[in-house]
């Protein structure tokens, strides 16, 4: 039985869902019960740590068994780190380690996906996979964000637990009805030294170098994403009303984003449209700068940061499939590795943001941000454009 492409990106669903738990549910529980905002910010590093190290997972996923063990092995990993979080109550040493299992599984679960049905399917299909794997994940923030602190709050521990858990296995019965082709034997038999050879040549490979320096560079980050959710009181914005623009508002603003990156792949490299994006993302990020501050614009600014972010996600997963080719006995190894390139502006630009507000407010914040994105799309496409000469200029080896 084979799915549509469409269907088969919800087999990212998981990172979705745990990042809500992490990233905001559990955040807003432990603020409720008086827990140090330090002691929530360290959890909440963990977690993000735990979902960016699991990279390393990669070439694991590659060897002895076929990539659908793995991404279920990773799919249960992540239920029960979210059932393990919910349940912990105010033992934050047991919270801990099921948000570092929740986040870690939900993330290597990506990995494992995206290496198996990313050397699956026909590459025309890439930019519809690429996009609904972001519809995916953006759909189960979205919906943890908005039920999980009721679901805790309403119900006993265990039954909470498990009901915030149970989605996280969903994907499973994509999994099942999935084909998935084995490891390549070649890789079971070779020692761990000859394999990481492999790996320090694929790395080496100028379409895996040339994307690892597109995705670690501020290009398209939006971590103002992460940052406007704490900041409605400078815009005069109620609170009820920032929850909307985080909430629903956001989930909307983010299927936008995502769908119009298929039919945009079809009519412009992808690597083009991701620093076009980021250009247009910078450029209104620096006219907030200048715009009142109403909840009005609030609003605004929440939708046209969630909107770029998530084509410029959608975007990257694209770039990273089409960069896996066919048959790619690297396949995980590879998505893995440029996945988690494009979050390290995400993780650094927040800090730099938060800390241009401190220094500055809003117009720091936004000059920092939009200034530092138009300026590394600028130097990425002027590199892009001397890398299509010199490939164009160097003599076929066929």
């Amino acid at each position: 039985m084979r799915l549509p492409v469409w269907a088969l990106g919800f087999a990212n669903l998981p990172l979705g869902l745990t990042g809500g738990l992490a990233l905001l549910t559990m955040p807003q529980w432990l603020a409720a019960r008086n827990v140090p905002e330090p002691d929530i910010a360290q959890l909440t590093t963990l977690a993000l740590i735990a979902s960016v190290a699991v990279f390393l997972l990669g070439p694991l996923f590659d060897v002895w068994f076929r990539r659908r063990t793995y991404a279920v092995a990773c799919c249960v990993t992540a239920a029960l780190g979210a059932g393990v979080a919910v349940a912990a109550g105010s033992n934050l040493t047991l919270l801990a380690i099921g948000l570092v299992l929740a986040t870690g599984g939900g993330s290597a679960n990506t990995i494992a996906v995206g290496g198996w049905l990313g050397g699956m399917i026909d590459k025309a299909h890439d930019a519809t996979l690429g996009a609904w794997m972001v519809v995916a994940n953006i759909t189960g923030f979205g919906v943890l964000a908005m039920i999980g602190i009721g679901v805790i709050r309403g119900m006993p521990a265990p039954l909470a637990a498990a009901l915030l858990a149970a989605p996280v296995l969903a994907p499973l019965l994509i999994y099942a009805v999935t084909p998935c082709p084995p490891p390549d034997g070649r890789l079971a038999r070779e020692s761990f030294g000859q394999f990481f050879g492999d790996l320090s040549v694929l790395v080496r490979r100028p379409v895996v170098a040339q994307t690892l320096m597109l995705f670690a560079v501020p290009a398209a980050s939006f971590a103002l994403t992460n940052t406007l959710g704490g900041l409605g009181r400078d815009y005069h914005a109620p609170e009820s009303f920032v929850a909307v623009m985080g909430g629903a508002a956001a989930i909307a603003a983010g299927l936008v984003g995502s769908l119009m990156v298929p039919p945009l792949a079809r009519r412009a490299p992808v690597r083009r449209l991701y620093l076009l994006v980021g250009i247009v993302g910078a450029l209104f990020t620096l006219s907030l700068i200048v715009l009142p501050h109403t909840p009005a614009l609030f609003a605004a600014a929440m939708i046209g940061q969630n909107v770029a972010q998530s084509a410029a996600l959608s975007m990257v997963t694209v770039i990273a499939l089409q960069s896996l080719g066919e048959n790619n006995p690297f396949a995980a190894t590879q998505f893995g590795l440029l996945n988690s390139a494009s979050s390290l502006p995400i993780a650094y630009m927040q800090y730099l943001d938060g800390q241009a507000y401190g220094a500055g407010g809003l117009p720091l914040m936004y000059l920092a941000d939009g200034g530092l994105g138009l300026g590394a799309c600028l130097t990425m496409a002027l590199l892009l454009k001397f890398w299509s000469r010199r490939s164009a200029s160097e003599p076929s080896t066929s």
